[in-house]
């Protein structure tokens, strides 16, 4: 992608993690840490955690930290799936899957929900994704995807409606906007989701836990919709 979007990317993305008042941070997907080493730099942060199940993308993050004066406090780096649950990563003010979504099979995103929504609840979540609109303005035929890893890409109107269902089933809120550029039609080549944890009482999280099989069970079926077009490979 063009560097000046992706740079917009990231700064629309650590904007919204120092606004949240966040101390402690998850990174998710956190790569070779584009991200990463920007909120290594914020002196706000207590405790910044990333997570990758790549450990090449690990080491090559570890010798950028090892380059730059780190001003956040405990710095952790973990080679793991973001779809599996670790009962050390709950309690997180904010966690961000920025451009990761994407990459997880369709059929797998109700498990990356129920990880990060049902058992990490961080107080704030931030997912960018790829808008799929913008792709004729990158120069992408309409029968692919930006990356050959990608699983699926989506519109504005599928990943609202995902959000919000989201949402609602996890006692979130959520709002959305462009980002990376801002085309009048089209929005910008990324779309960011913003939830925030409500304070739910104990007979409401209960009731939630008895209508979550259901629930997923459809959303593994509005997810396969999804996976209908897959890169050339």
């Amino acid at each position: 992608m063009t560097t000046w979007l992706h740079e917009q990317r990231l700064e629309a993305v650590r904007a919204e993690v120092l606004d949240s008042g966040a101390q402690s941070v998850l990174d998710l997907g956190c790569g070779d840490g584009d991200l990463f080493v920007r909120l290594a730099t914020a002196p706000e942060l207590e405790r910044l955690v990333g997570i990758d199940i790549c450990a090449a993308s690990l080491e090559r993050l570890q010798g950028r930290l090892r380059e730059q004066a780190a001003r956040a406090g405990a710095i952790e780096l973990r080679c793991a799936s973001m779809t599996e649950a670790d009962p050390a990563l709950t309690g997180f003010d904010c966690a961000v899957l920025v451009e990761t979504i994407e990459h997880v099979e369709p059929a797998h995103l109700s498990r990356l929900e129920r990880a990060v929504f049902g058992q990490m609840q961080p107080g704030t979540v931030i997912i960018t994704t790829p808008n799929a609109e913008f792709n004729p303005l990158l120069g992408v035929p309409a029968h692919r995807f930006r990356h050959p890893d990608h699983r699926f890409e989506w519109p504005r109107a599928r990943f609202r409606a995902w959000g919000q269902r989201v949402a609602a089933a996890w006692c979130y809120d959520v709002r959305f906007r462009d980002i990376a550029g801002c085309h009048p039609d089209l929005g910008g080549a990324s779309q960011m989701a913003v939830f925030r944890r409500r304070t739910i009482t104990g007979k409401q999280q209960a009731s939630r836990v008895h209508e979550d099989a259901p629930c997923g069970e459809a959303d593994a079926a509005i997810d396969q919709d999804a996976g209908d077009s897959r890169p050339d490979c």
